[in-house]
């Protein structure tokens, strides 16, 4: 006689995965850390195992919320800045061409980390075992 199948894991709330998302934390666990670097992601969770870029190009999807971001307060700061403080073009390109660059940068880690969170919200297979 086997033994009954576990039950299902309980998938975490929309709210729960964007809450380990802005911690830079697993979206299935909570616990293992999603970087070991500014830059370069761990390839598993250290707690439940879970293999975070699950196909190659998986992270693409990342850059739509990174650029996402980056327009929506490029838009809202150049209309505030332009036409709300006067100032010209000229004098708003230096400082937002600055930002269109460093913003990304900073965002990176966030971006990723909020694409898998959007990703096992919206994807069941991803609470699975996996090998």
């Amino acid at each position: 006689m086997s033994a009954p199948d576990p039950p299902p894991a309980m998938r975490p709330s929309l709210q729960t995965l964007i809450s380990r998302a802005m911690r830079l934390r697993c979206p299935r666990c909570g616990q293992g850390l999603l970087f070991v670097g500014w830059f370069r992601m761990a390839e598993r969770c250290s707690h439940c195992h879970l293999k975070y870029e699950r196909a190659p190009g998986y992270f693409l999807g990342s850059t739509y919320i990174s650029y996402a971001m980056t327009v929506v307060i490029l838009t809202v700061a150049y209309v505030a800045l332009h036409f709300g403080a006067g100032l010209s073009n000229r004098q708003l390109t230096g400082p937002l061409v600055a930002f269109c660059v460093m913003f990304p940068l900073l965002l990176f880690r966030h971006s990723r980390a909020l694409w898998m969170a959007l990703d096992f919200h919206l994807d069941k297979s991803v609470f699975l075992d996996e090998d």
